[in-house]
Formats: structure tokens, C-alpha cells, sequence
């Protein structure tokens, strides 16, 4: 399965409103977990069997809460039992999808 997440605390009491310390501590638990991962400005992805990539979000969650009085996560998951390897390959299909020119399949 592939997860997309995003975690970050409220009520931080900073007067910039940043949280890169708190996203910071979750994505070195992702780092640290040894599954696929890829981290943008917006959204962590992790690839891995449910159990784990769940433990992960989990503890990455957990790992948060020390930086604020509560923690707001979104997650949104593509569960595709048998498929691996689908943190790359889908970005490829897509790639090769706008440099030749073809609509996507409904797989991507």
C-alpha cells in the first residue's frame, strides 16, 4: 500500500506559526523505518505492507505530539494488494504518459 501523509501540531505557541521542528521529528521516524519513502512540501508517501506503514504513520504521529497542545493528521492511502514498487512506478507511468502523449490508464 502507498500512504500519504501529512502531521503537524496546533497550538505550538509560536508567533510564526512553523512547525518544520515537529514535521521534522516525524519524518526522521519514516527515515528511520527502512520502507520507500518520499517527503515533499506538502505530504510524506511511504510504501510498505499495512501493518507496518500504519506503525509508522503512528509512531511519526507520536513523535509530534511533544511540540504542541494537539496533532492534526491526513492520510490518504492507494491499497493495492500484490503491487510493490508503486512509490516510483506510478510517477514513471505518468512520465511516460505526458512525454508520449497517451491519456494515463486508469491505474496510475
Amino acid at each position: 500500500m502507498l500512504v500519504a501523509f501529512s502531521v503537524a501540531p496546533s497550538g505550538t505557541g509560536r508567533s510564526d506559526g512553523s512547525v518544520h521542528d515537529a514535521v521534522a521529528a516525524a519524518v526522521r521516524v519514516v527515515r528511520s523505518s527502512g520502507l520507500p519513502h518520499r517527503t515533499t512540501s506538502m505530504f510524506t508517501e511511504i510504501e510498505g505492507e499495512w501493518d507496518e506503514v500504519m506503525n509508522v504513520v503512528k509512531r511519526a504521529t507520536e513523535a509530534v505530539l511533544p511540540f504542541g497542545s494537539r496533532v492534526s493528521l491526513v492520510l490518504k492511502a492507494d491499497i493495492r494488494p500484490g503491487r510493490t514498487g508503486e512509490i516510483d512506478a506510478k510517477i514513471e507511468r505518468l512520465e511516460r504518459a505526458i512525454v508520449d502523449g497517451v491519456e494515463p490508464s486508469a491505474g496510475v
